[in-house]
């Protein structure tokens, strides 16, 4: 009689709340063995079998994101799935974001997700397997009015993703994007807003009504529990394909048909009318 199957083991950034959680919890519950990570967490005295298993990191900190993934190759011996969600948002001008906020954007959306890369893909290319999946937006594909960073930020993990994929694809890694539309989370209220865009300014009432759309479209949007299912399919697929959108139909056909179609002054506009800027 054959031994069962150890489970694979999951490392999910920020994983206390909306997708991160969802994802976490799911694949807890579908037999993987998940460490997710949040900044208020505490190392616990032992991994727990039945649920995922919180740590800390900061993944604005070199040292404490290597802590984290050192803390868990000494309970387990490896990693199989790495999960870059980790992430925030701030919405405002372009003009009205200073460069210390835009900063802070990067450091945690793309250089967190680069932190978390180094220290995790030495251990996955020794291994020869495992899977790296980087959380995107559809707003890494479309430049979203009034959160110009946010997209910047998402941009270049995309850019980045693709040439890392080429890179590690000889040592057995598998690398993949996930794009989700608008989902009901705690991303919304998290959301900060550039200091100069909280004053009336030139922009002021455009960004408003922008901010109005994008917070209707989020808080109305479904649980990501469409994400969870998709990542178990991505990590589950030999060999998974780049780009994995998912959300909403119409927020999915407008990056994979309209924006390849339509003249860029045509899908300009269309987006310009539905967030009101137009």
């Amino acid at each position: 009689m054959t031994s069962a199957k150890p489970p694979r083991i999951v490392l999910i950034t920020g994983a206390s709340s909306g997708i991160g959680k969802s994802c976490a919890d799911y694949l807890q519950q579908r037999g993987y063995r998940v460490y997710g990570t949040s900044r208020g967490a505490a190392f616990p005295s032992a991994a727990c079998a039945t649920d995922v298993t919180m740590i800390p990191m900061d993944v604005g900190s070199e040292a404490s994101v290597r802590q984290a993934v050192q803390w868990i190759l000494a309970r387990e011996g490896r990693l199989d799935v790495v999960v870059n969600n980790a992430g925030h948002g701030i919405a405002g001008a372009i003009e009205d974001t200073s460069i210390a906020e835009a900063q802070a954007q990067f450091d945690t959306n793309f250089f967190g997700m680069l932190r978390v890369c180094h220290a995790t893909l030495p251990v996955l290319r020794q291994q020869g397997s495992g899977y790296l999946i980087n959380i995107s937006s559809i707003a890494g594909r479309i430049g979203v009015p009034f959160q110009g960073l946010y997209s910047a930020s998402k941009f270049a993990m995309e850019g980045l993703t693709e040439v890392l994929r080429a890179e590690v694809r000889p040592y057995g890694i598998r690398v993949a994007l996930i794009e989700p539309g608008d989902f009901h989370t705690g991303f919304t209220a998290q959301r900060s807003i550039a200091t100069a865009a909280q004053t009336p300014g030139s922009y002021n009432q455009r960004f408003r009504t922008a901010l109005g759309v994008m917070e209707k479209d989020e808080t109305a949007g479904a649980t990501p529990a469409a994400v969870a299912r998709l990542l178990e399919r991505i990590i589950d697929t030999p060999s998974p394909k780049l780009r994995h959108l998912v959300g909403p139909t119409a927020q999915k056909l407008s990056v994979s048909l309209l924006q390849k179609l339509l003249p860029q002054k045509t899908f300009e506009a269309i987006i310009d009318k539905y967030y009101g800027i137009g």
